[in-house]
This record gives structure tokens, C-alpha cells and sequence, in this order.
């Protein structure tokens, strides 16, 4: 049991408590190199679309993939590869084998998210066991790897942000950010259970429609349709650390290919 969207370092609210059943959480967000593999294979495509109920988390009835979401994939690979390249500044994808590989993917959908880590074996993480990853558990930390939970240290080696000291300046290329290999950061950044990045580089999709939270949570997430999908702590545009504290929240349009998006996936245990 912990406490959603709560850190004890800003955000204080402890009217949302939750339980999450074991989980496996990949401890690297996906990489350009994993995802060319699903490109490469011709997936994630409106002509190769997952089966009705595929990815659907173990304790979640009706969690799957719903045929409908079809139309919101591309029509082919080409188009796929061609969409992937939304920011020609900021985008990781390249389509020949090159830096990047190491790097975590980005300009993907949520729809193109759900696909991956179907074919990959696993689900979107909910929107609590996300949280509960960053947070250390019910240890709250403020920031994932904050030890004491109450710790409020941050600098660039600890995670990719956007520092402004001086003003304009990124932890990586210095008055432009960029997203950085994953785990860059790592073991001084990492979480309670070693996973990287879970604050900073690219911001990372959840299965959760956004919502107002229920006032008790067990093994849930929020699949009633909304407008927009949850995503969980920061990214290397962020000059607002609170943006990477464990316990913060965001929302996007599904549909939306944002160069700071990204994506990690979840397995039963």
C-alpha cells in the first residue's frame, strides 16, 4: 500500500491510497534499437494491428487492446517510420542503424505504445504501479532516488532535466536538451529497485485514461474514456523539478506524437 501522487516533498495530499499486486517493471525505458526490432517486423501498423484483448494486465478485466483503436495506428511501415521523425531536432529514430540505438524512443502514440509492449511480451504499466516504481514503494520518496525518502537532492547525475543554471542550460547539450542513452544516469539515479530514468529523459505513457482519482485504489487504473491518457515523471525539457518528483502527473492526447514522449513496459510476474 502507498499513497498515490504523494512524496512528502511538495505534493502532501494523502487522500489517495492504493494497492498493487507484485509486477515486473522493465528497468530501461524502451530504446530506439528495441523498438526498430517491432518497426522491422512490420508491427504497429493499422495492416497489423494487436488481436481484440491482447496486453491486457493480469488483474484488469477489459484492460486489452480494443479493436476500435485500430484506426488510430498508421497504415503501413513506411508511414510508421516517416511519423516516428516528428521533431527533426529532438527525435531518436533514425532510419538506418546509427547513435541512437541506446537512446529511448520517442514521438511514438500511446496506441504505438500499447502495441509495443504487446508484442514484447508485456502491458502498459498502470498509472499506480508507475508511481509505486518511482516512489520506492511506501518509502514516498520525493525523488526515485532519493535516500532519505525525504531527500531533495537533484542535479545532471542524477537525471536528464532541463538545469537552467545558467539560464537556457540542459543537462545534455547544453542550451538545446536532448534525450541521452538510457541509464546514463545509472546507479545514482536509479530507484529503490534499480530501474533508470524513472524521472527525466523522456516522460513515459501508462495504461490510465486521466481522471480524478478514486479515494481508494486496489490493483486499478482508470479505463473509463476520457480525453486524454496519463504520463508519469518528467522530461529533459523540465525546468521544474517538481515535474520529476515521483509522485507528479501528467496528461496527453493519445493520439499525439510529443519528441519528449516515451514509453517502458510492464510483465506479470
Amino acid at each position: 500500500m502507498f499513497y498515490r501522487s504523494y512524496d512528502g516533498g511538495g505534493y502532501a495530499d494523502k487522500s489517495y491510497p492504493a494497492t498493487v499486486s507484485n509486477f515486473v517493471l522493465d528497468k530501461y525505458e524502451v530504446t530506439v534499437g528495441r523498438f526498430r526490432a517491432f518497426v522491422n517486423a512490420g508491427l504497429g501498423t493499422q495492416a497489423s494491428a494487436p488481436a481484440p484483448g491482447a496486453g491486457a494486465h493480469p488483474n484488469l478485466t477489459g484492460s486489452g487492446w480494443d479493436s476500435a483503436w485500430k484506426t488510430s495506428l498508421v497504415t503501413d511501415t513506411s508511414a510508421f517510420t516517416s511519423a516516428l521523425k516528428c521533431n527533426a531536432t529532438y527525435q531518436t529514430w533514425t532510419d538506418a542503424v546509427g547513435a541512437n540505438e541506446n537512446k529511448p524512443i520517442n514521438c511514438v502514440t500511446w496506441y504505438e505504445a500499447m502495441a509495443f509492449c504487446i508484442w514484447d511480451g508485456g502491458y502498459l504499466p498502470t498509472d499506480a504501479e508507475r508511481n509505486y516504481a518511482a516512489s520506492g514503494g511506501n518509502e514516498q520518496r520525493v525523488y526515485p532516488w532519493s535516500n532519505p525518502a525525504n531527500s531533495t537532492i537533484i542535479d545532471c547525475s542524477y537525471a536528464n532535466y532541463k538545469i537552467d543554471n545558467p539560464a537556457g542550460m540542459y543537462c545534455v547539450n547544453g542550451t538545446t536538451g536532448a534525450a541521452n542513452r538510457v541509464g546514463s544516469e545509472s546507479p545514482k539515479g536509479d530507484g529503490k529497485w534499480g530501474h533508470s530514468d524513472l524521472a527525466g529523459n523522456v516522460i513515459e505513457w501508462t495504461l490510465d485514461w486521466y481522471a480524478t482519482y478514486s479515494t481508494q485504489c486496489n490493483d486499478c487504473a482508470d479505463l473509463t474514456p476520457s480525453s486524454t491518457r496519463v504520463l508519469r515523471d518528467g522530461t529533459f525539457t523540465d525546468v521544474d523539478v517538481s515535474f520529476l518528483h515521483a509522485a507528479s502527473r501528467t496528461s496527453g492526447n493519445p493520439s499525439a506524437r510529443i519528441y519528449s514522449r516515451g514509453l517502458r513496459c510492464a510483465r506479470a510476474p
